[in-house]
């Protein structure tokens, strides 16, 4: 709890500074750190046994792809077909995320095996989590610059308010097991909390700004959605770190494991969010 409570103060105010006060450019260099680190991590998922190797062949592969992707389109304040594909990509992945949770065990001997499977999923994962990044902080709100970085702020609190929410309501009254085999800790009872307390946040959010009613209900529905998909984003990377037989993702942040044992729920909740209000705003 110690290490956690220290590693916490200290990525707190760092979190905040790159949300705020970074300009996008600067905003986007570190948000591929991220990505990259993520990347090498997620490398550990399809060979625990030579972890380093394969996690920085993946990164390799990560920095190829971010290369080649059109970041100055998204730093010029446009979307391209391509974006939208990727943020598209997005919702089909997590679609089939929800059918290999659903089926385990048993179903994941199709790609247990299959390096290269298990390392598309991981570029489903984290390049619309990139992506997604981008866009909500530099592009929906390009007239106001300030507005993105609130925007992310937002998204980000859902996923806390309702991770807080399902632990104490899981707590107090949970008794039906949402997903034992990939997740025994978590209850049905806890993820009605958690999309409630979430639920209630967005309202008070959408009265807070004087949102037309369009708007309003675009950032709600946006915003249940984004929950859900949080949960998917937890319990697909519970998922891999079962199947991998590895307890976290990795050790760089003492108290709290890796990268993607922090972003995990965000991997899901930010791409979904963004097409969702992209679709109904």
């Amino acid at each position: 709890m110690k290490q956690r409570i220290i590693t916490a103060s200290i990525l707190i105010p760092l979190a905040i500074g790159w949300l705020f006060y970074l300009p996008v450019e600067y905003f986007s260099l570190v948000a591929a750190v991220l990505f990259f680190l993520a990347g090498r991590e997620w490398g550990r998922f399809s060979s625990p046994s030579s972890a380093t190797a394969f996690g920085l062949s993946y990164t390799a592969i990560l920095v190829v792809t971010y290369y080649f992707s059109p970041l100055q389109l998204i730093l010029d304040g446009t979307i391209q077909p391509l974006v939208r594909g990727i943020l598209l990509s997005a919702i089909i992945w997590w679609i089939l995320a929800l059918v290999m949770i659903m089926r385990y065990p048993g179903f994941e001997s199709w790609w247990q095996q299959r390096k290269w499977l298990q390392w598309l999923f991981g570029l489903c994962t984290l390049l619309p989590f990139f992506w997604s990044l981008l866009v909500l902080r530099g592009y929906l709100f390009r007239d106001d610059p300030g507005a993105g970085s609130w925007a992310l702020l937002f998204v980000m609190s859902l996923v806390w308010v309702a991770d807080t929410g399902a632990y104490f309501t899981g707590r107090a009254f949970g008794s039906r097991k949402l997903l034992p085999a990939v997740s025994p800790n978590k209850t049905i009872e806890g993820l009605m909390g958690g999309v409630g307390a979430a639920t209630l946040l967005a309202v008070v959010v959408t009265v807070k700004v004087h949102s037309s009613a369009q708007q309003s209900v675009a950032i709600i529905v946006s915003s249940v959605l984004a929950v859900l998909a949080s949960v998917l984003g937890d319990l697909t990377e519970s998922l891999f770190k079962r199947v991998a037989g590895i307890k976290d993702s990795g050790s760089l942040l003492p108290g709290h494991g890796g990268i993607l044992d922090r972003i995990d729920s965000l991997t899901a909740a930010l791409p979904v969010f963004v097409v969702s209000y992209l679709l109904l705003s």
